[in-house]
């Protein structure tokens, strides 16, 4: 356990603020990042959450991916828009019944403004 997170997939993990031990994490190659993606969401600036939720999108892991979905979702719902990057990350998984992103665009369509969309 490193600063005091447990990578195990504590529930704890939904309140993680540290961009940067999230990077340390994800370099030692820890489990429970996308949980940690969506305590970012929470706790984090958007500009600091979303390159992590970002690359959390490209785990592995078929549970942690979700989990970064949800994070997407999340931050489009407290946030009221996404960086160009994310947006771009959720357009390339697509909408549709079987997408991992599908609740994620969802909340991005319900909780941003489209003229607020990046292009």
């Amino acid at each position: 356990m490193a600063a005091g997170w447990d990578w195990d997939g504590d529930e704890s993990l939904l309140r993680f603020d540290d961009p940067v031990e999230w990077d340390a994490a994800y370099e030692r190659g820890e489990d429970s990042l996308g949980s940690a993606a969506i305590g970012l969401a929470f706790n984090c600036s958007l500009a600091e959450a979303s390159p992590r939720i970002v690359r959390a999108m490209q785990l592995p892991d078929i549970g942690q991916c979700g989990f970064a979905f949800t994070a997407a979702g999340t931050a489009a719902r407290l946030n009221g828009e996404l960086t160009p990057e994310l947006y771009a990350a959720l357009r390339a998984e697509g909408h549709g019944r079987r997408s991992m992103a599908e609740n994620a665009i969802d909340d991005t369509l319900d909780y941003v403004p489209f003229r607020q969309l990046p292009p």
